[in-house]
């Protein structure tokens, strides 16, 4: 091909850019990016790998320099390594996409310490993750490399990167602290969080409890300052512990809009703030009650209640309270101080901040918790809006010890590419697989920095698995994302993961003779959890649907194994407390081929910024000149459609769904408040950024920090 611009060949660059221009038929040239794909091998990696003449020689190499952890290795025979490399190699694996190799070079695979060399290809790095998950066990780690090297199974970023270094952060995704009414709970929130942020994880943290600004401190009135300097606290605390510069720290504030602090907090996201209280770089949820809902339909004020009061009322923080259940209770109750706002004020600000800034993230707190299987109440999630778990205060004394030592929360996640595991795949291997993955994650992960996240992750053995590919998927199957085919196949592909993850959980328990901690409590123990999939069947309602489970040769659980299945979790219990999370998926989407996470695509060739590169063009997988119908944007599509395959999700997963909504640019703040009332109606568990399409002055997508993407 000759190069009418610079030189002959084309680089890698160039060849990726053709992506944008159609060819002289009018078709989009998606070979020239499978071009640049060999290209950026042929011109960049393989011009800065370190060549080693065999394994050995390498391993030897990345030992003795402190790359490698010599402990993961030394659990395995010499001749068992040289196999499961020679199994990963022999797979032959190939980038499909440029961004998707380019993406794995710059931000996944080992470097020489100077950063200007390469140690690591990408089926290095999925043995070293499988080795290190493994422990020793060499059937597992088979498994695993297998699951991983075909692009069934991604586990997350920290997982992924971190696996068999040396010198390694933790393997866990995100953490959850709650703060208390007190100084101590304050500090110990604040070095938590420092602890937490520079071992590569985003905090989120729980602010409902805090008194607020102006309640009496020690009887005397006007002393609290409130929530807004402690968010400025924990704003500078993750800006400081940057990760050795790596990313900047990474945190979310949540507060219950029933807190009488809800819009100073809500103002600091303002464009036009006041750079006392203006909050850049944390991010904000709120959480909302259904009776905020009711009452701002009914055009009525609603109450906003001194947490410090609450707690002296009921004994207990007043995110342990349902502010629906004891709404009127406490309106009524003279002892507990109050004012009132406008409740269609509140969400008519919601909205317009929303319109600047994408904040605040939502969290439906009734539908969160009448679907929580598990006992305790859950008060608020994680960077990314899909972690929903049951959290305990812990008490400290004076010289910050604790007195009584509570559970907070961590999330190990991973997620299954769709497409590619039913494709040729066996999916309730892949999700055994998957869940004993994520399981070692937990069980290898010990953070004694911070003790309440130690315990309640010993406790919990709570994980997060995911899906991405949807989009991709349906696309391929001719199904366009906003029809009723796509909600079917939703609905019976995630009820099928449901079943065969709970499966996995109970061979664990059995496996190692212990369940988590309060399944005795919990409706999986007393089988209600079960109810609904003995009334109902969860089969295919539409014929095409109905034809692609058949042409995939997808066994679908029916009632009777779903029967079976209750006694044997009634019997056995389950290992993992929390098994369901579906995260945004960010850079492992594009190594994966994949369309992020259950969302549609945001544009058929999607443009984004990469470093020092500068643009570089992304081709939805799957994606052809004949296809390109089904591959309506998420702004095309709009927020309807996606929550209704959300919905038909959310209901088989036990925690959050990562869901953004998606407005063209003609959006009013009422259309906004309409997608919100839209979605909790749909029982949807939480909200995760507003995005309106919008353009860069040099037509690149305009898109906002996910922090916690896997």
């Amino acid at each position: 091909m000759n190069n009418q611009f610079t030189h002959d060949p084309l680089d890698y660059h160039e060849l990726n850019a053709m992506l944008n221009l159609l060819d002289e038929q009018g078709n989009i040239q998606f070979e020239s990016d499978k071009q640049a794909a060999r290209q950026f091998f042929l011109q960049h990696v393989n011009q800065n790998t370190v060549f080693f003449h065999n394994l050995n020689e390498k391993l030897d190499y990345l030992i003795n320099e402190g790359y490698y952890e010599p402990e993961v290795l030394a659990q395995y025979s010499p001749a068992f390594i040289g196999k499961i490399w020679d199994e990963a190699y022999q797979v032959k694996f190939r980038f499909r996409t440029f961004l998707g190799a380019y993406k794995f070079f710059t931000s996944y695979a080992l470097k020489t310490r100077d950063g200007k060399r390469y140690l690591e290809r990408f089926e290095d790095r999925v043995v070293m993750t499988a080795l290190t998950l493994a422990r020793g066990d060499e059937t597992f780690a088979l498994q695993l490399m297998n699951e991983v090297i075909h692009q069934r199974f991604q586990p997350a970023t920290p997982t992924f990167i971190n696996s068999g270094k040396k010198n390694r952060g933790e393997l866990i995704s995100c953490f959850l602290l709650r703060i208390e009414d007190n100084m101590e709970s304050i500090g110990r929130a604040i070095n938590s969080s420092l602890q937490l942020s520079r071992r590569g994880g985003g905090v989120a943290l729980l602010l409902s409890n805090l008194r607020e600004q102006g309640a009496p401190i020690k009887g005397i009135l006007n002393q609290s300052s409130g929530v807004v300097p402690v968010m400025k606290l924990l704003e500078d605390s993750f800006s400081y512990a940057n990760q050795l510069g790596a990313r900047q720290g990474a945190g979310a504030v949540y507060l219950n809009v029933h807190h009488p602090d809800i819009m100073q907090f809500l103002d600091t996201k303002r464009e036009n703030a006041d750079e006392k209280i203006r909050i850049k770089t944390l991010s904000l949820g709120v959480v909302v009650p259904d009776i905020t809902l009711e009452l701002a339909k009914q055009n009525k004020d609603m109450y906003l209640f001194s947490p410090h009061d609450v707690e002296r009322t009921y004994g207990i923080p007043f995110s342990e309270i349902s502010v629906t259940e004891k709404y009127h209770e406490m309106v009524d109750d003279p002892r507990i101080r109050k004012s009132k706002i406008s409740a269609r004020s509140l969400f008519q600000t919601l909205a317009e901040i929303q319109f600047e800034s994408g904040y605040p993230y939502i969290m439906f707190e009734d539908t969160v918790n009448q679907a929580n299987p598990i006992e305790g109440r859950i008060n608020m999630s994680n960077l990314c809006s899909e972690i929903l778990q049951v959290n305990d205060a812990s008490l400290f004394n004076h010289d910050l010890s604790y007195a009584k030592l509570g559970s907070d929360i961590s999330c190990n996640l991973g997620s299954i590419n769709i497409a590619k595991a039913l494709y040729g795949g066996d999916l309730p291997q892949t999700i055994d697989i998957s869940i004993k993955a994520l399981s070692a994650v937990s069980e290898m992960s010990a953070i004694d920095s911070v003790p309440s996240i130690h315990k309640g992750n010993d406790e919990s053995h709570a994980i997060g698995l995911g899906q991405m590919n949807l989009h991709g998927f349906l696309a391929r199957e001719n199904i366009h994302y906003d029809s009723e085919e796509a909600i079917d196949f939703t609905n019976v592909y995630f009820a099928t993961v449901l079943f065969h993850c709970l499966v996995a959980s109970n061979k664990l328990a059995k496996h190692k003779q212990t369940t988590f901690n309060g399944f005795e409590n919990s409706t999986y123990a007393s089988g209600t959890f079960f109810d609904k999939y003995l009334d109902d069947d969860f089969q295919p309602k539409t014929q095409k649907v109905t034809e692609l489970i058949s042409k995939l040769d997808l066994y679908l659980p029916n009632k009777e194994d779903w029967s079976i299945l209750k006694e044997q979790v009634m019997q056995s219990g389950l290992y993992n407390r929390n098994l369901q999370a579906i995260p945004p998926t960010g850079s492992i989407s594009y190594i994966n081929d994949s369309t992020a996470s259950i969302h549609p695509v945001t544009a058929k060739i999607e443009i984004r910024k990469e470093g020092k590169i500068g643009r570089v063009y992304f081709p939805a997988p799957y994606l052809d000149n004949t296809n390109l119908e089904y591959y309506r944007d998420a702004y095309e599509i709009g927020p309807k459609a996606i929550i209704d395959v959300y919905a038909a999700a959310t209901q088989h997963v036990d925690q959050g769904l990562s869901l953004t909504l998606f407005f063209t640019d003609n959006v009013t703040t009422r259309d906004i408040n309409k997608a919100q009332i839209y979605a909790w109606k749909k029982k949807i568990k939480t909200l995760y950024y507003i995005r309106i399409r919008q353009k860069a002055l040099d037509g690149t997508q305009v898109d906002g920090c996910v922090s916690c993407s896997l």
